[in-house]
């Protein structure tokens, strides 16, 4: 089993940037993919961002240019840094994790967050 831990969300203004962390415990991240994913009130959990490693990154539309996904398995730990956010970025934001693959459909994945939420003021 896999306990993911998110953190780094609150409030900011439009074009403000905030940067989310999710801590992994339990088994090692080298052999899994991790994703961002994101719900607002009202809608189904998109997909935000997947990492498979450093230099395999996939990203929504919506956020290409403005997000980024990192991590480093030596400290079990995935970030997603948020720049230039908009109102349209609030929601509640949750790491994943799939053992050995980093697919963009939330469904695939098994282990899960609690969520942080965002929320961007205009």
């Amino acid at each position: 089993q896999v306990q993911l831990v998110e953190s780094g969300g609150g409030l900011v203004q439009a074009g403000g940037s905030l940067r989310l962390s999710c801590a992994a415990s339990g088994r090692a991240l080298s052999n899994y993919g991790m994703a961002w994913f994101r719900q607002a009130p009202g809608k189904d959990r998109e997909f935000v961002a997947t990492s498979w490693s450093s230099h395999r990154t996939y990203y929504a539309d919506s956020v290409k240019g403005r997000f980024t996904i990192s991590r480093d398995n030596a400290k079990n730990t995935v970030w997603l840094q948020m720049n230039s956010l908009k109102p349209e970025d609030t929601a509640v934001y949750y790491c994943a994790a799939k053992y050995m693959s980093a697919p963009q459909a939330p469904g695939q994945y098994d282990y899960w967050g609690q969520g942080t939420q965002v929320t961007v003021s205009s």
